[in-house]
């Protein structure tokens, strides 16, 4: 089992109350936004742990609305385990998810969690907000690696990269005018993925390994 085996069933429940869900946005493994509401954020652990724990105090920060989830157990033990982290989530104002994958997938909330004012972060708040509505689609799944993660700045580049390719002028302020990226010139200058080089001053073009990284892209994105 991974900890992306409980995206899915987890995406699915909250899509069925009305939310729109996202994974791996700001290194949050699971956010769902509805309306006006507050975001959600939920953390995924293959067992209850300190680790967890903390993941989901620092995102406080961010929301009040933070769960915690783990896949349940059969089993006394499971069940004892399960009363104490009730216990816990609430004194900490978490709110606590279990997930059952067989013999079919069961998602229970056990406790909600607490708001409690002045405790968020705003500039860290926005953020997350920002590339959730930035990221097009749910391209990652929650939990996954670091290494493979889709961020908005990413997929800015592929598709800059793509219009270069395409024939688009590879001059920074076309592409921010035509794309609607309003970062080019600095994703293109700073160039953080080596997918990019100067074909003259103030025009680039894309190198092989940009050509290579976005073929392994283009059919999920495009």
């Amino acid at each position: 089992m991974y900890e992306t085996d409980l995206y899915k069933p987890i995406k699915t429940y909250f899509e069925r109350l009305g939310y729109g869900v996202k994974s791996e946005i700001k290194n949050c493994d699971v956010v769902a936004i509805k309306d006006n509401e507050p975001p959600i954020i939920v953390e995924l652990k293959l067992r209850f742990s300190l680790s967890l724990l903390m993941q989901g105090i620092d995102r406080q920060l961010m929301t009040d609305s933070v769960y915690v989830a783990y896949p349940i157990q059969k089993g006394k033990r499971s069940r004892s385990l399960l009363k104490d982290s009730i216990k816990i989530c609430r004194r900490l104002s978490l709110g606590l998810i279990t997930v059952r994958l067989e013999p079919t997938e069961f998602v229970k909330v056990h406790c909600e969690p607490v708001i409690i004012e002045d405790r968020k972060n705003t500039k860290r708040s926005k953020q997350l907000l920002d590339d959730y509505y930035q990221i097009l689609g749910d391209p990652n799944l929650g939990g996954q690696s670091r290494k493979t993660i889709m961020t908005a700045y990413r997929q800015d580049a592929i598709y800059i990269a793509d219009a270069i390719i395409r024939g688009e002028n590879g001059k920074p302020y076309i592409l921010a005018k035509s794309l609607g990226i309003s970062n080019s010139r600095s994703i293109l200058y700073k160039n953080y993925y080596g997918w990019f080089y100067n074909i003259e001053r103030g025009v680039y073009g894309v190198t092989d390994k940009g050509q290579e990284e976005l073929k392994k892209y283009k059919s999920g994105y495009f």
